[in-house]
């Protein structure tokens, strides 16, 4: 019995066959091929759509897949990648599509069972191939009209379910959707893929494979491929790949992010080289297969092909290559919450809460509504755009209102978002009570998307049956606590609701408990009645108890519900909120809707103001409430006007070395000029004034994000802060410098790859040109490729790498392998939020034959450089980060006690904001 690809393909590397286009270019067949006697009297041009020779020149098709299979091909692709109606509309054939799929599965499935009987240790398999089709669902072809598109979800799933349902019918082994450069195209395979099976009762493994659009790692669509793994993540996926996009040398560092990240099989055909300037391939099948040596050889591939300009010749080149190798093991199952809009959001512990953006609902926003109903979208963009700059990190879409056509206005904002790259970055919050309008949305978006909400309040039936539709949409859920006998007011109903949630979602369902975001109900306190004192309290119990018994799941609220009762008085509002926020958070609440422009810091309240709000927070003397509306009443006549208690600006009369503190941490920038330069008169340089009261501001901001109190979005405010600070100064800097002196070194900075945040490398880079260094600054989102190259060509001195993400540190190890592998000598100067002095000894040091150092903020770049510019003090330095990075090693990965400066918390506070 032939034994299934499933089975087969951890065993050994399978080979993929080559080019099906570049293949049938060589039999240089006229259009009468195309057309043959059936088509003859169809209008327009047939030559050029191959997917038609299956059935008017089957021979020539069967000989191709004859001559993969002699090359050593393992699986052979139908022709088939355009064969769908949405495609073959272009060329009037739509009623074949059927016919034309069906066919090829079969000419497939004859020659390679044939092959198979003749060799039964090496079976045979045929990929059903999916192509992207002509049309996107993500991107209007229409440049007046972003909110345009020429193709629908369903209609998009329609078009594809046709065609697998012929490929099942034809007998393909797997269904490979391949080609990949619109997300949103993909996720409406998957739709489809699933319910192919489901009428014809074949389940196969499912393939995909994404193209790139350019060097940056995006699909054409704009997504990252980390995006695109969250996006795909609910599918039953066997294997993911790239395809077509580049040749194998430069698809390399991309193939290696996808393998570390994806838990999946891995495939890779790219194309034989990059094209001439005639859009022919001139890399030989030798030159070729060198390339793809590399892939095998550092464990990265588990199926191998080629895709534009490949032919058998390129094919038989991978016997020997793939004889006896060890194939790819997928990386683990991620174990955090992954969404993604085009970029990934990956909600871990590292990002103490993420802020959903709450503005662009027209149940609570009158500004929104209004711009909604008058159709001025770009002002409504505007709203949106706004909320991401200020820190949140999932934007909330609500278009229910009575007025208004909820469904078509959520597709058309929903469709004007993913043209706005600033917004689309950051995951949507699709939020409707009408189902209806919640399927609308699920359709328009090519990222993993979050559902805000479902519940059991109408029995257990509709609970499960929402769900799976949103597990095969790709999205996450947001479970609020109700069932039939109505809404969770207790602690005891809150665990009760959720768990029962829980186990119908993961164990009914197959939900990923990941995906599962429980919002069990903020409700309003210090109303007057006393059965609702106790409901801040038991929520937070009730947050500390998902968390350890429902693993996986998240926690959410709407967080200004618990204030109600204070309308009016912005400011007891706010700090109700940020004391709340401090005691949820440390429970393990870590996403909330809440005004990330919010200016009240949990350690800003004064000591009498705070006890009085704890009380009533968590519920600790009968009369709290009375006391805090007393407070309340005393602080009304200002507070409502200013939004801030008495004397708000009192900051302003301090020195200005702590104004400068204070602006950074409060994220104010209107005063900074002034004080800047009031400053500059005392201190000898401008970057002193960096090195000195702006570092000590973002050094604070570090201790209160790391104790929970202070949550991102305040963070972001910080970030923008300093950058503004820094941009002031930057003209002096430059002024203060001496013309004609010689540079006392070249540094090389970089933000590794797949990470985007630069404030703390900026900063390095002008306390290092400060100090006389020449900066080559290559930007973010680096691959370690540039880095390595670049370094070289400009003959640096020392590499500053930074990063703010964990997958930054996984990076970091690259790089340095990168330069060992290149024969550099360069020191390596590593910072970020993420880094430490542990990681660098146990992962980045030992890889690099150079100096390998750990700093832990931007002051100590220029002292380190000087050491390492002189031999003596640099060979003292390099044996000196032996002793420790050994001492470390030797300890299990603990410094002593004199090292830990180095190791943990003050390092991170710079670059944290970066």
């Amino acid at each position: 019995m032939k034994k299934d690809i499933r089975h087969l393909v951890p065993e050994r590397i399978l080979i993929l066959d080559g080019a099906m286009g570049t293949m049938i270019q060589q039999y240089d067949l006229r259009e009468a091929d195309f057309r043959g006697e059936r088509f003859r009297d169809i209008p327009g041009q047939m030559k050029g759509n191959n997917d038609l020779l299956c059935l008017t020149r089957p021979d020539v098709i069967q000989d191709i897949h004859r001559k993969y299979l002699e090359a050593g091909t393992d699986i052979i692709e139908t022709n088939t990648f355009n064969a769908t109606a949405v495609s073959m509309a272009d060329y009037h054939v739509v009623e074949y599509v059927r016919e034309m799929n069906l066919a090829a599965a079969r000419l497939a499935r004859e020659i390679a069972d044939e092959y198979t009987a003749r060799t039964p240790e090496k079976p045979r398999f045929v990929a059903g191939s999916v192509g992207p089709t002509n049309k996107t669902c993500s991107m209007s072809p229409d440049v007046n009209n972003p909110a345009y598109r020429a193709v629908t979800f369903d209609e998009m799933a329609a078009s594809y379910q046709q065609q697998m349902e012929a490929l099942l019918e034809g007998g393909v082994d797997a269904l490979l959707i391949e080609t990949i450069f619109d997300t949103l195209n993909a996720k409406a395979a998957l739709y489809a893929a699933r319910r192919a099976m489901q009428v014809t009762g074949k389940d196969v493994p499912i393939m995909l494979s994404v193209t790139l659009s350019d060097t940056g790692g995006r699909t054409l669509s704009g997504q990252t491929l980390d995006a695109f793994l969250a996006s795909v993540q609910h599918a039953d996926i066997f294997s993911i790949g790239l395809n077509c996009s580049f040749g194998a040398r430069q698809m390399k560092p991309f193939l290696r992010q996808l393998a570390s990240r994806a838990p999946y099989y891995i495939s890779v055909y790219p194309n034989a080289g990059l094209p001439n300037s005639l859009g022919g391939y001139d890399q030989t099948p030798a030159e070729m297969a060198a390339e793809v040596r590399e892939y095998i050889q550092e464990g990265l591939v588990n199926i191998i092909g080629g895709c534009c300009g490949t032919t058998d010749a390129y094919i038989a080149e991978y016997a020997d290559l793939v004889a006896g190798a060890t194939p790819h093991l997928p990386a683990p199952e991620p174990e955090q919450l992954w969404l993604s809009g085009l970029e990934l959001l990956e909600v871990k512990p590292e990002i103490n809460f993420v802020n959903i953006g709450e503005r662009c609902n027209v149940a609570g926003s009158r500004k929104f509504l209004r711009l909604i109903n008058e159709k001025k979208y770009d002002e409504a963009l505007s709203i949106a755009r706004q909320q991401v700059e200020d820190g949140a990190l999932i934007i909330d879409v609500n278009m229910d209102d009575g007025l208004l056509d909820a469904g078509e206005e959520m597709t058309t904002f929903l469709h004007l978002i993913s043209s706005e790259p600033e917004i689309a970055r950051v995951p949507v919050m699709i939020d409707s009570s009408k189902w209806e309008v919640i399927l609308a949305g699920l359709k328009c978006l090519q990222g993993k998307s979050v559902v805000n909400s479902i519940s059991l309040k109408e029995g257990e039936e509709k609970f499960l049956a929402s769900a799976r539709q949103i597990r095969d949409y790709g999205a996450a859920v947001v479970v609020m606590a109700f069932d039939e006998k109505g809404q969770a007011d207790t602690y005891e109903r809150k665990i009760e609701i959720c768990e029962r949630a829980y186990r119908l979602l993961v164990d009914k369902v197959g939900f990923n408990p990941n995906d599962i975001i429980f919002d069990p109900n903020v409700l309003s306190v210090a109303t007057g009645i006393e059965e609702h004192n106790k409901y801040a309290v038991d929520f937070i119990r009730a947050v500390g108890w998902i968390r350890k018994h429902l693993p996986g799941a998240h926690i959410s609220g709407g967080v200004s519900n618990l204030s109600f009762s204070f309308r009016g008085n912005t400011y007891i509002r706010e700090a109700m909120h940020a004391v709340f926020l401090y005691h949820a958070i440390r429970q393990g609440m870590d996403m909330g809707i809440v005004n990330p422009s919010t200016s009240v810091l949990y350690t800003d309240i004064p000591a009498d103001v705070r006890e009085k709000i704890e009380d009533v927070v968590l519920n600790r003397r009968p009369d709290a409430a009375e006391r805090l509306i007393g407070l309340a009443e005393s602080l009304r006549d200002t507070a409502s006007v200013s939004s801030k208690p008495v004397r708000q600006d009192a900051w302003r009369e301090g020195p200005v070395e702590e104004r400068l503190k204070y602006a950074l941490v409060k994220g104010i920038g209107d005063f900074l000029e002034v004080d800047l330069a009031e400053a500059l008169p005392q201190y000898a340089r401008a970057v002193d004034i960096i090195e000195g009261p702006l570092m000590n501001g973002m050094n604070y901001v570090g201790e209160l994000f790391g104790a929970g109190k202070m949550f991102l979005p305040q963070v972001v405010k910080t970030a923008r802060t300093m950058k503004k600070a820094v941009s002031v100064l930057q003209p002096i800097i430059e002024s203060e410098k001496q013309e004609g002196t010689v540079s006392a070194g070249k540094v090389l900075l970089a933000t590794v790859k797949g990470d985007v945040h630069d404030i703390g490398k900026n900063i390095v880079g002008v306390v290092m040109a400060c100090n006389g260094y020449e900066i080559v600054d290559l930007g973010v989102m680096v691959p370690a490729e540039t880095i390595v190259r670049r370094a070289l060509e400009e003959k640096v001195d020392m590499i500053g790498l930074s990063g703010l993400i964990t997958p930054s540190l996984e990076e970091m190890v690259h790089v340095a392998a990168e330069l060992q592998k290149a024969g550099a000598d360069i020191p390596l100067l590593i910072g970020g939020a993420t880094t430490s002095n542990v990681h660098t000894a146990l992962k980045i040091a030992p890889v690099y034959q150079a100096p390998v150092i750990h700093l832990k903020d931007a002051s100590q770049n220029a002292g380190v450089a000087a050491r390492l510019m002189n031999p003596e003090s640099r060979r003292a330095l390099a044996q000196e980060l032996d002793r420790q990075h050994e001492e470390i090693r030797s300890q299990g990965g603990k410094p002593r006690k004199e090292m830990v400066s180095l190791a943990e918390s003050r390092e991170k506070r710079l670059n944290l904001f970066e």
